[in-house]
């Protein structure tokens, strides 16, 4: 059985990322669904670098003993980030390619606007990627462009709906919606007899509809101030955020104000990322709240008529896709949920294949998004809820560079040289910014998980702000911390991580323990997560109440949180470094991923649709005609 390639002839100084890619022939995926354990029929072929893996293989693996869970979080990260994929690649491609374990890294597929935006790609870095790199950031297996189709397809059915319902009568939208067969006989379409059951309608012959009980059932009579269902496009275009619709003279004057979201923060996303079936897929299709009626009450996209035919956009994206590192050891890629709107996690099927893949004594190692106050805790307490699945271990990364940052250095800012103070050593500068590792490291203790932290090396850092870091990490409880070279020299470079990591699995044990339980009020549950930010409580405006008191009224006060805020603070605020406390945080307005399952507070003012910046990434992107290999690429 194989466990990945080690890499020889690594260049220094290390090389762009497309030309590392470009540099290494990808093992043909038959061969690394092979050494995972998979059979032909468990996988469908996308060319010869990428397959489809099925669900199907989850069930012929069932009764197979899972392996050890690592998820990978991070500090408080500088708008450069601190290489946590690149930490999670480089960790995979050590327990693979050196401890000869097997392996599957878990990542969440990347959106095309930070790629061609300002972020660029997400395979990771240096002699520590995925590929092929172009491949795994560009369209992959088009799970995107389903989520933009089955989202789109929900928009356009709502204003259809509208314009039907505002230009026909009772009876005249009923002979439609049910429209008589050639012997005159109308029926119910089996996803009808949802909203029937929800109106208390046990009729099953549409002429049997009394004229109340045939309105109730005709007139979903949307308020279009409440409709929370937006359009979305996988691009960074800020000029989508807010649109009139219903413009064209055919519309008759029925003009909407409206706008675009980014196609990853729509909740099919989030849908996908936390489903655990195509059953489930489906119920939780049909359930996602698109708006409220006049008189309050919620309007499902069930009660639309379009759940089935998301769930069909949606079947094939469900299975996760697999690729390979550098050093061919698997990769599933699937789902990419907004990290700050949603829960910025990998998809649960894809975490639960793996797991019967690897076996026992294997490792699935998967990312969270951002810091671990954000992906890292939607992880444990909506992630983990879903799947039933324990972390043996969590790794922290962290950086010299930031910690700096938190410690009060200079701002750090993309496309602007980095100050002095992050090139030359500064030991005290590392020792204040630690508050920020040690607040992670002692929120992610309190779920009985064992914390490695890995510092994520860069030519400028020295041997004392390492021991800095290492020290201030064990202090606060890590079972250890570990530096790693994993950029510069693949697998090699994170063995030790790879060690720490394996003995921090093998000694973890307990049962997770969830930061809040589901029966508080919502309140209290946003009160719990708050309070792990460090702050004293939290502030709610007059809408954000009365959203609690909606959402409750309607059933849906039982969901785990997963709260809107800033990647670049523990609080509210950007530019609050370090480790805050006592702080209040304000919280704007709640909002529901019902299908999903989770409700979201919004912290600020957060958008769900970036903007392109002066100089975007794709200036450097294009394609040599010679080779068609893609260049620029980072």
């Amino acid at each position: 059985m194989g466990l990945g390639r080690r890499l020889e002839n690594l260049v220094s100084p290390t090389p762009p990322d497309i030309d590392i890619a470009n540099s290494v022939v990808p093992l043909p995926i038959g061969i690394i669904a092979q050494d995972l354990g998979l059979r032909s029929d468990d996988i469908h072929f996308y060319g010869p670098y990428k397959a489809k893996v099925l669900l199907s293989a989850r069930e012929r693996l069932k009764d197979v003993q899972d392996g050890y869970y690592v998820v990978v979080g991070g500090i408080t990260p500088t708008p450069l980030g601190e290489g946590k994929s690149t930490t999670t690649v480089g960790l995979c491609q050590a327990i693979g390619a050196f401890l000869g374990r097997k392996v599957v890294t878990a990542l969440r597929q990347p959106s095309q606007g930070p790629t061609f935006g300002i972020k660029g790609g997400a395979a990771g870095g240096g002699y520590s990627q995925v590929i092929p790199m172009d491949e795994f950031n560009l369209h992959m297996t088009g799970d995107i462009h389903a989520i933009t189709a089955a989202n789109n397809l929900t928009a356009a059915a709502i204003d259809a709906r509208i314009f039907h319902e505002a230009t026909q009568s009772d009876k005249a939208l009923l002979n439609r919606l049910c429209p008589a067969d050639k012997e005159g006989n109308r029926k119910f379409a089996p996803v009808m007899l949802k909203r029937l059951k929800k109106l208390g309608i046990t009729k099953t012959n549409p002429a049997e509809l009394t004229p109340e009980e045939t309105k109730a059932f005709v007139r979903l009579d949307f308020d279009k101030d409440q409709i929370t269902w937006k359009r979305v496009v996988d691009v960074n275009d800020r000029f989508l955020r807010k649109i009139t619709i219903g413009q064209g003279p055919e519309e008759k004057g029925m003009t909407r104000e409206t706008g675009y979201d980014i196609a990853v923060a729509s909740e099919i996303m989030a849908v996908l990322a936390l489903t655990t079936s195509l059953a489930d897929m489906r119920e939780r299709l049909g359930n996602m709240v698109l708006g409220t009626s006049k008189a309050g009450d919620a309007i499902t996209a069930d009660d639309l008529g379009v759940g089935g035919a998301l769930a069909v956009l949606m079947k094939d994206a469900i299975n996760p896709t697999l690729m390979q590192t550098l050093e061919g050891t698997p990769v599933l890629v699937h789902a990419g949920p907004f990290a700050n709107i949603a829960h910025g996690n990998s998809s649960i099927v894809a975490d639960q294949i793996a797991l019967k893949a690897v076996g026992p004594g294997g490792f699935v190692v998967t990312e969270a998004g951002f810091g671990a106050d954000i992906g890292l805790e939607k992880f444990m307490n909506i992630k983990c809820r879903y799947s039933g699945l324990k972390p043996h271990c969590a790794v922290i990364v962290a950086t010299i560079r930031a910690l700096k940052m938190h410690g009060g250095g200079p701002d750090v800012s993309p496309g602007k040289p980095l100050d002095h103070a992050y090139k030359a050593e500064n030991v005290e500068l590392v020792k204040a910014g630690c508050s920020n590792l040690i607040r992670h490291i002692q929120n992610t203790k309190a779920y009985n998980v064992n914390v490695v932290v890995a510092v994520n090396v860069f030519v400028t850092d020295t041997e004392a702000e390492i021991a800095v870091v290492r020290q201030a990490a064990l202090e606060a409880g890590a079972y250890d911390a570990v530096a790693c070279t994993h950029h510069s020299h693949g697998g090699k470079g994170a063995v030790e991580l790879a060690i720490a990591v394996k003995k921090a699995c093998e000694e973890q044990s307990g049962d997770l323990r969830f930061l809040y339980p589901l029966d508080l009020s919502v309140r209290e549950k946003i009160e719990a997560i708050a309070k792990s930010y460090g702050a004293a409580g939290i502030e709610l405006s007059p809408d954000a109440e009365q959203q609690i008191e909606t959402l409750t009224k309607q059933g849906f006060g039982g969901l785990p949180i997963c709260i809107a805020k800033t990647q670049y603070s523990f609080s509210h605020t950007p530019s609050s470094k370090g480790a805050p406390t006592g702080f209040i945080l304000p919280i704007r307005e709640i909002k529901a991923s019902v299908g999903a399952g989770f409700i979201y507070p919004i912290v600020g003012t957060m958008s769900t649709m970036p903007g392109l910046p002066t100089r975007p990434a794709y200036y450097d992107i294009d394609i040599d005609i010679q080779t068609g290999k893609v260049v620029g690429l980072s």
